[in-house]
C-alpha cells in the first residue's frame, strides 16, 4: 500500500547551512524548501538503490573523448557489443577534428550498467565520462 499523503516533519539545521541551502534553493528556482528537499531525498535514494546490483536502471553513459587515440573506437565497439542486451542506444557527435561526444543510453541490472561505465570510461583516450541513473521503478 503505497502512502501517498504528505507528511510534515521539522528540520533544524546550522544558520550558515541554512543560508547556503536558501541560496541553492533560489538558484535552482525551487518554490520552496520542502521541494528542493524532496528532489535531494530522492536523489539519496536514487544512489542507494543503483548501489543494489540487482536493481533494474535505465540511464545513460555520456563520454567524450579523441577519436584519432590509437585502437579506441575498436575497443569501445568492442565492449558495447559484449553488452548489447542492456544498451538501447547510442548517439555519436563529432565535436570538432579531435573530439567526439558519445550517449550510451543503457537499461538493466545495476551492477552491469556500472560495470560497463567503468569499462569505457577509464579506456585510454576517454577525457571525460559520466554515469547518470534513475531507477525504473518509482520512487
Amino acid at each position: 500500500m503505497q502512502d501517498s499523503m504528505l507528511k510534515r516533519f521539522g528540520i533544524s539545521m546550522d544558520g550558515n547551512l541554512l543560508r547556503k541551502f536558501d541560496h541553492l534553493v533560489k538558484q535552482r528556482g525551487y518554490e520552496n524548501r520542502s521541494e528542493a528537499i524532496r528532489d535531494l531525498v530522492r536523489e539519496a535514494i536514487i544512489q542507494q538503490t543503483w548501489e543494489d546490483g540487482e536493481q533494474i536502471i535505465a540511464g545513460s553513459i555520456l563520454l567524450f573523448y579523441d577519436h584519432h587515440q590509437r585502437n579506441l573506437l575498436e575497443e569501445m565497439t568492442k565492449i558495447q557489443h559484449s553488452v548489447h542486451d542492456v544498451i538501447l542506444a547510442t548517439t555519436h557527435f563529432h565535436l570538432n577534428h579531435n573530439s567526439c561526444l558519445e550517449l550510451i543510453v543503457v537499461k538493466g541490472k545495476a551492477k552491469d550498467i556500472q560495470q560497463l561505465s567503468h569499462k569505457l570510461t577509464s579506456l585510454k583516450g576517454v577525457t571525460y565520462g559520466n554515469f547518470t541513473v534513475a531507477p525504473v521503478e518509482q520512487i
